[in-house]
């Protein structure tokens, strides 16, 4: 019980030391000091000459450089249509995400550079790469997409062949004789 009393007192003189050294600083460095610590850091629009933004997204073994601009929702992956690269309508589904969650269907053309992985880590590359580009050409779009976890980059990568196995985990097949 001891210990809690000198430890409260010990605060509080903390407490008081911090407002003294606040009153003795000059105005604009004492307005810089008592900012709350939780305030959250403003971001701004990144946009480049030609109205785009850019962003690199990542999944997997899959890296997508994606470009955003206002347009009609056409999208082009690697040159072709999204229908045609990702015909598996879960895949289509994956990369509309984003839009989906910032109300801004078919408002923005996305061109599309993917390279390495399958379609699925790819198709979440591309996922990831649109929510980048997104908060930079709207930076209040940030709070939607991160609640919905699209500006995280999935880790799980797969795991890594270990010697005296099949695979991963799989061991050779057991003789008794």
């Amino acid at each position: 019980m001891v210990t809690r009393k000198t430890t409260s007192a010990k605060l509080s003189d903390i407490k008081a030391t911090v407002k003294e050294k606040a009153k003795e600083m000059p105005p604009e460095q004492s307005s810089m000091a008592t900012a709350p610590a939780d305030a959250a850091p403003k971001y701004e629009r990144k946009v480049d000459k030609h109205g785009r933004a850019y962003a690199t997204g990542k999944r997997k073994n899959a890296i997508a450089r994606v470009w955003i601009k206002p347009g009609s929702g056409k999208m082009i992956i690697n040159g072709r249509e999204l229908k045609v690269y990702f015909a598996r309508p879960v895949l289509q589904m994956v990369v509309n995400q984003p839009f989906a969650v910032a109300d801004r269907a078919n408002q923005f053309d996305v061109e599309c550079l993917v390279v390495g992985g399958g379609l699925s880590g790819q198709a979440g590359a591309v996922k990831h790469g649109i929510s980048k580009a997104l908060t930079c050409f709207e930076p209040e779009l940030r709070k939607p997409l991160k609640t919905a976890l699209f500006l995280r980059r999935d880790p799980r990568v797969v795991e890594r062949k270990k010697y005296g196995r099949a695979k991963a985990r799989r061991r050779f097949q057991f003789s008794k004789r």
